[in-house]
């Protein structure tokens, strides 16, 4: 079993940044992809970023040129880079990991956008 841990959330002003790490203490795996999903308030969850493990990268057209993903596959880390934020950005953000078939999830971390 892997569990995946986010960090990082919390309050910013709009035009602010963040940086969400997300870790998997004590396990060693590869995975197929891992990515950032994200909910806001009376909406539907969406992939906001998503890294393979070939390095390519998604991003949803709302965050492109803002949000920045990587990896570091000796640490099994994963990280959001989020600048020029938004007040619509304001969500909660979950990691991913999809190992073999099998897609894992962080309990979430919630970041809030003043305008």
């Amino acid at each position: 079993q892997v569990q995946l841990v986010e960090a990082g959330g919390g309050l910013v002003q709009a035009g602010g940044s963040l940086r969400l790490p997300c870790a998997a203490p004590g396990s060693t795996f590869s995975a197929v992809f891992m990515g950032w999903y994200r909910q806001a308030p009376g909406k539907q969850r969406e992939l906001g970023a998503a890294i393979s493990s070939e390095s390519s990268t998604y991003y949803v057209d709302s965050v492109q040129g803002r949000f920045t993903i990587s990896s570091d596959n000796a640490k099994n880390s994963l990280y959001l880079q989020m600048n020029s934020l938004k007040p619509e950005d304001t969500a909660v953000y979950y990691c991913v990991g999809r190992i073999g078939v099998q897609d894992y999830w962080g309990q979430g971390t919630q970041v809030t956008v003043s305008s």
